[in-house]
């Protein structure tokens, strides 16, 4: 079932779909490049602070190393001996430790944002599963994992087999070089194999990134039917929307019926459009008030037919308001002389109904 799944996403993994699985702490991360941050700050501390913090070493605990029988070895006295000595170490060692710490929390953030959940320390069942833990062990992964320790060793062991080689008769002589001349040496190729173990470190690092990223976009993949879903909830439903398309609709028309009694007139084609129209003493134009065409200009001359609004014909006006005005707009200065004969009519037609009551 899974190899079906991992078949059927054929597509590309959307912007929404990477941020829920940052958001989750699901990220594609290459251990590889902490190491490689670790090791530079490793470098850089060994090539820098290493030769002070040696000969401070050295001052401070030469009478380990040269006169032990001189040491008191009573308890109280050798209880201050080490609680000395722990200081001295761990002033020397502060500096390298809060580097390495800094550089591995740098690791992590280039390759990803700080990202703050709980999601990676819940409990799982497939965590403790003993048949969750033999897949895993047996995974791809964990073969890959396997290829790249067999490689980084075989690799690291090459170059630091380059490097101590050619000095190989000075490794013999060593144990005869007094301790202040010794450091320099030891210094000098730490340095050498470092810089070689780092920039190996540094090409591992790059490739196991691009991999780590490969397989996480792979796995972030999307099937269609993930696609379609996500685009449901990004617009939202198609049918949703039609039913809230459809109810604006009939509000709106009923808003628009309810008008029709305060129109002054009702152009019509006569029988397709109808659009009605009100004037009153003041205004710059008449507005629109209702507009439909068939049914629902049906409607509209219905109602103005019960409420004694006036009905004029005039197929082009009508064709003309319905195409070019929507509801509460005035209507275009280029039909004003044609509106303003059939409000001028109704107006007359009007005052002499009135003058005959």
């Amino acid at each position: 079932m899974a190899d079906q799944d991992d078949s059927e996403k054929t597509e590309e993994p959307s912007s929404k779909k990477l941020e829920d699985a940052h958001k989750k702490g699901d990220m594609a991360k290459s251990q590889e490049v902490n190491t490689w941050f670790i090791l530079l700050a490793a470098a850089i501390i060994i090539g820098f602070s290493a030769p002070s913090m040696a000969t401070e070493l050295m001052k401070n605990l030469r009478v380990f190393l040269e006169s032990p029988h001189a040491i008191s070895t009573d308890p109280e006295h050798l209880r201050l001996v080490w609680y000395e000595a722990g200081q001295i170490l761990m002033l020397c060692l502060a500096i390298p430790f809060g580097a390495i710490m800094v550089a591995g929390v740098v690791g992590n953030v280039v390759q990803n944002p700080p990202t703050f959940t709980t999601e990676t320390i819940q409990p799982k069942f497939s965590k403790i599963s003993l048949l969750g833990g033999a897949k895993r062990m047996f995974s791809g992964k964990s073969l890959m994992n396997f290829v790249k320790g067999i490689l980084k060793i075989a690799l690291v062991g090459l170059a630091t087999f380059a490097i101590v080689y050619p000095q190989r008769d000075q490794l013999g002589l060593m144990v005869s070089i007094d301790l202040h001349d010794l450091l320099p040496i030891i210094h000098s190729m730490a340095i050498k194999i470092l810089v070689a173990v780092i920039v190996i470190m540094g090409v591992i690092a790059a490739a196991d990134y691009m991999y780590e990223k490969h397989v996480w976009m792979q796995k972030q993949r999307m099937t269609m039917q993930e696609v379609k879903d996500e685009h449901k909830q990004a617009e939202g439903d198609p049918m949703v929307k039609a039913k809230l398309r459809a109810l604006r609709r009939q509000r709106g028309q009923k808003r628009m019926m309810s008008a029709v009694p305060d129109a002054t007139v009702v152009v019509t084609n006569p029988t397709h459009f109808a659009v009605a129209l009100k004037y009153e003493q003041g205004m710059l134009a008449p507005i629109c008030v209702a507009k439909g065409m068939d049914a629902v200009a049906l409607t509209i001359r219905g109602i103005a037919t019960e409420h004694n609004i006036p009905i004029i014909e005039n197929k082009p006006l009508a064709r003309a308001l319905y195409a070019q005005i929507e509801i509460d707009e005035p209507i275009p200065a280029e039909h004003f002389q044609a509106v303003a004969e059939v409000v001028g009519y109704v107006m007359r037609l009007r005052a002499k109904m009135a003058w005959r009551s």
